[in-house]
């Protein structure tokens, strides 16, 4: 028999080997760059491309200066100057033209004209053009700029263009009168000249093809808005009556500065999401937190994109820049850009 031996413990055999009482060794770690390129991280290619983008539209801005310093001498010219001038028996300014009918050649004409006797601007390639659009600028636009974008928007619908000026004043005072057509106070002889003549052309029973454009989207807007009323009350229509009676309505909006239009009318309206004036002011653009406040009309058809350069002027020109985004207006209706 073995003796046995005391001073051994119990837990640990005494022939443990001596490794298995060690503890493993850990593996190294692998190697951690202290910075991983993402996967987000425009490649060499494409910064250059995006800083040759911002380049070039910074370029596209400061070429388009000279035209809008030449668009600001006419309109202090027909502002400004003529209303000293015509203090001696000179041209009268541009306000004596407020919400007359203007037509080819740059005729001026009564508010009082009917549609039909305005002889319109007509395409360049079409002297006899079959249909007719009724045109309202917008602000800081004196006759002769209004006269060049009938032209533009004649030459790009193939429709013979009739305006109803929408007289500047300068821009403090245009932009003032912005504020009481939003809220539907004050005289604008604009709105009160397209709004009877939209009036009479729907008693006589014949369809009004009208673009506006930035204010004149507002000046639309509140005429459509009398029209309207005017419907309910003279005429005792129920407001599905009157909806069906702006159903002869065509209506296109280019950058326009209106949040609001009524239904009834067949509407498509065209907003720049580089455009201020329709971004903050209009209907927005395609993120727009006040969207839900905004109404373009039932069964209206928005298109919304994205042109231009860093000049945002340059982005809100009706003749260089909305009008090349422009299709036939049935085309538009069925979302077709």
């Amino acid at each position: 028999m073995s003796t046995i031996d005391r001073t051994r413990s119990l837990a640990v055999p005494s022939s443990t080997p001596k490794a298995a009482t060690e503890p493993l060794a850990k593996k190294p770690a692998p190697h951690q760059p202290a910075f991983q390129k993402s996967s987000f991280e425009p490649s060499p290619a494409q910064q250059k491309n995006l800083l040759g983008g911002l380049i070039d539209a910074a370029v596209g801005g400061i070429k388009d200066i000279p035209r809008f310093v030449e668009m600001g001498a006419n309109v202090f010219n027909a502002t400004t100057v003529k209303e000293i001038t015509s203090l001696f028996g000179g041209a009268k300014p541009d306000r004596a033209q407020d919400g007359m009918f203007v037509g080819a050649g740059g005729k001026v004409l009564p508010s009082t004209t009917k549609l039909g006797d305005v002889p319109g601007v007509t395409p360049k390639n079409n002297p006899n053009p079959d249909k007719t659009i009724l045109y309202v600028n917008g602000i800081m636009t004196p006759t002769a700029g209004q006269l060049g974008e009938m032209q533009a928007l004649a030459d790009s619908s193939g429709a013979k263009v009739v305006g109803i000026h929408n007289a500047t004043e300068g821009l403090v005072k245009d932009l003032a009168q912005c504020v009481t057509d939003k809220l539907d106070k004050g005289k604008n002889p604009a709105v009160d000249t397209l709004a009877d003549t939209l009036y009479s052309e729907l008693k006589a029973g014949r369809d009004v093809h009208l673009v506006g454009y930035s204010q004149g989207g507002l000046v639309t807007a509140r005429a459509l808005n009398d029209v309207a009323k005017r419907l309910r009350v003279e005429d005792g229509l129920s407001p599905a009556q009157v909806e069906a009676k702006l159903s002869h309505l065509q209506v296109e909006t280019f950058g326009a500065a209106s949040t609001k239009y009524p239904d009834g009318p067949k509407y498509v309206h065209y907003v720049n999401n580089a455009d201020p004036v329709p971004t903050l002011t209009g209907l927005g653009g395609d993120v727009d937190p006040l969207a839900f406040l905004k109404d373009a009309g039932k069964g209206a058809v928005v298109h919304r994109f994205t042109d231009g350069n860093l000049n945002p002027l340059s982005n809100h020109m009706l003749d260089t820049l909305y009008l090349k985004h422009r299709v036939d207006f049935d085309q538009a209706r069925q979302n077709q850009f």
